[in-house]
């Protein structure tokens, strides 16, 4: 039998070059890209406002934000993380595929780093463009335009995510070529800007030393104490990006384009602080509702500029989080971990997908969001508290990869001890905004959680009821099948949708529906499975006839961008097999297209369903009906493989779970 194709990181990841970094830079680092948007305005409104700040608090913030980005960015996502690569593939589940193998327990923080991952899919675009709408009304025209109240902003808002969501189906390669322009003139705006302001007081560099960091957490000038590390935190939300779009992008191009963007961030955080400091006095600023130093620190001539570039890098923003989303949510399928949907690759990189229901539900939990919410400030109230429970999911998972997989313990310690350490700390600030607003991330990721928790557990024991049988044994059975007069031909050519690639044995159901449940007489039995390469346009097939004229084990071999169109595949191999002389001709007079050599067709579908009675504990029954549920909201196989216009028969097979104590007998009335 031909061996299935290798995943090679040829296949599956983008090469270096300079456009690739372009499209690196419009796809993955948009939310990270608009932190400066209201990192800065968070820890002053924190701290009571622009006059309630002093130079060692605004000194002592920028230290914590430069070293944030440092240590969680740009060490534990890019040097460490990116490295972590599973055939070019990166994201939580790409890391659990590294290291299932180092125990079973793995599967908890997958799960959880996943769900909460997914959640922050649906913050994102909320929370940056509506803060990027409502940056209009820092000009004076714009805002009696916008009037009182937020509903021009809401609608304003929705329009522009609903029209985000829209152009998804085109590509992150094509999205990232127009979007990657956009953002390198984001980038060097917010260098240059920062220099521009920095110039005015150099003193401020002295924040490059961390012990200003560690100071201005125990300053009596820091009222929030600890929690500020809420506020600073925002300055990292979208590191993920950079590990889960790996496969849209490439690592190359994205660890050579971080320096670039990371310089252009901190350059104008330190532009902000500056300013700051210089206008701290000012009574007009500290009156002012909502300040914002990032658009403040303009002349009011160049504000316009700095907020349609904010409102382009927003919705930039948003796409760096729902391509990841397709990522992860392709990956969990892969991991049984979600059901498998109908996925689109638009160009001809695999790692770059279209998942057209995940599209939908983001879009419609986006809304949702924003109804809800109705202003940028309360939407941060949810921003972050996910991301810190996934960032310390992963640093479990990265603990593990570094010191069992590749038996670095010293450095498995180290990393333990500085992540767990820092993460631990935001997460214990970022739990305040639970009460205000991180509820709503929580109750997504609990949903997300309770769906992957159902498929897997579901999967789990369906997987301990399914039996495989030696196909040879049962050859004679089938022939005695085809030969009994007294049994009605059911069709020429009957089709099965098989699993796996081992031509040796067939699940049991198969044969149940074949010989038990409805004995089905055929003159052709075909058993068809579906393997996926990591090439585009893959067309290959291998059969296997058991040395009969009537029994065909095939095996799809189709590349990643190939429609899985099975009728109309087996109707070539049909033809191979008449040429060839293995299929013995099929008589079909009775055709508006004249007599045929090929018989009627029918499909058969096998799906697996719940006995009322089974030695099944509570809560597996409510996870395995939950799945079935899921499954069928997830949409029809039959539309997977192509055969809307086929003559398809579903049969629902039980699970063969045995029954609950011993079985009540019934008694007969005797007359």
């Amino acid at each position: 039998m031909k061996k299935l194709s290798d995943n090679t990181s040829e296949n599956t990841k983008s090469k270096f070059s300079m456009g690739m970094i372009l499209v690196a830079i419009g796809i993955v680092y948009g939310d990270i890209g608009t932190s400066p948007m209201y990192v800065m305005k968070s820890i002053v409104e924190g701290n009571g406002g622009i006059n309630h700040v002093d130079p060692d608090f605004i000194v002592g913030s920028l230290s914590l934000v430069i070293w944030t980005i440092t240590l969680l960015t740009t060490v534990k996502h890019v040097l460490i993380a990116l490295k972590a690569d599973n055939h070019g593939e990166g994201g939580i589940f790409a890391l659990y595929s590294l290291v299932k193998h180092c125990g079973r327990w793995l599967i908890i923080p997958t799960m959880i780093g996943g769900c909460t991952m997914l959640a922050d899919g649906v913050l994102t675009p909320a929370v940056t463009v509506t803060t990027a709408v409502e940056g209009l009304r820092s000009i004076s025209f714009m805002d009696r335009l916008l009037g009182e109240g937020q509903f021009v902003v809401i609608v304003i808002t929705l329009t522009i995510v609903s029209a985000l969501f829209m152009i998804q189906r085109s590509g992150t390669s094509s999205i990232g070529k127009m979007f990657g322009p956009v953002m390198m003139i984001w980038f060097l705006y917010l260098g240059l800007t920062g220099i521009w302001l920095a110039l005015g007081d150099l003193s401020i560099i002295r924040a490059l030393n961390p012990i200003y960091a560690v100071k201005v957490l125990f300053s009596p000038g820091n009222k929030a104490g600890l929690m500020i590390l809420g506020s600073v935190f925002l300055c990292t939300t979208g590191a993920e990006a950079l590990y889960t779009d790996m496969g849209h992008v490439g690592k190359e191009n994205i660890m050579r384009s971080w320096p670039f963007v990371k310089t252009c961030l901190i350059l104008n955080y330190i532009g902000q602080c500056v300013w700051i400091l210089q206008n701290r006095n000012d009574p007009a600023l500290a009156a002012m509702h909502d300040m914002n130093p990032f658009y403040m620190m303009l002349p009011a001539g160049l504000r316009p500029v700095a907020i349609i570039l904010s409102a382009l890098a927003a919705i930039i923003a948003s796409q760096a989080l729902i391509s990841g989303s397709y990522t992860l949510v392709h990956e969990a399928a892969a991991l049984d971990l979600m059901p498998h949907l109908n996925v689109r690759y638009p160009s001809d990189t695999r790692g770059q997908i279209y998942i057209p229901m995940v599209n939908n539900i983001l879009w419609v939990l986006c809304s949702m969001v924003i109804l809800y919410f109705r202003s940028g400030s309360r939407m941060e109230n949810a921003y972050g508290l996910a991301i810190t429970i996934s960032m310390l999911m992963m640093t479990v998972m990265f603990t593990v990869y570094i010191g069992v997989v590749h038996k670095r313990y010293a450095g498995a310690v180290l990393f333990a001890v500085i992540f767990f350490a820092l993460e631990g700390v935001f997460f214990v600030s970022s739990l305040g905004k639970f009460t205000i607003g991180g509820y709503v991330a929580i109750i997504i990721s609990l949903v997300i959680l309770l769906i992957m928790i159902s498929w897997y557990r579901g999967t789990q024991i369906e997987r301990m009821q399914k039996v495989k049988l030696p196909m040879r044994d049962y050859l004679s059975n089938i022939k005695g099948l085809q030969n009994d007069p007294d049994i009605p031909l059911s069709c020429n050519n009957l089709v099965y949708i098989a699993k796996g690639d081992d031509f040796e044995y067939i699940d049991r159901d198969i044969l149940y529906s074949i010989l038990d449940r409805d004995p089905k007489k055929a003159d052709a039995y075909w058993f068809i499975s579906v393997n996926t390469t990591n090439m585009p346009f893959d067309r290959e097939y291998e059969v296997e006839t058991f040395g009969t004229d009537y029994i065909f084990r095939v095996n799809l071999i189709l590349g990643f961008k190939v429609k899985q169109s099975v009728n109309i595949y087996l109707r070539q191999i049909v033809q191979d097999m008449l040429k060839s002389g293995e299929l013995p001709k099929q008589v079909r007079e009775h055709s508006i297209y004249g007599p045929s050599e090929v018989g009627s067709f029918k499909f058969c579908m096998i799906r697996k369903m719940m006995p009322l009675e089974g030695d099944i504990s509570p809560i597996d029954n409510f996870l395995i009906h939950n799945k079935y549920f899921i499954r069928r909201l997830a949409g029809s196989p039959v539309r997977w493989f192509g055969l809307e216009t086929s003559r398809v028969m579903v049969e629902y097979v039980p699970l063969f779970l045995p029954s609950k104590g011993k079985e009540e007998r019934l008694e007969r009335i005797k007359k």
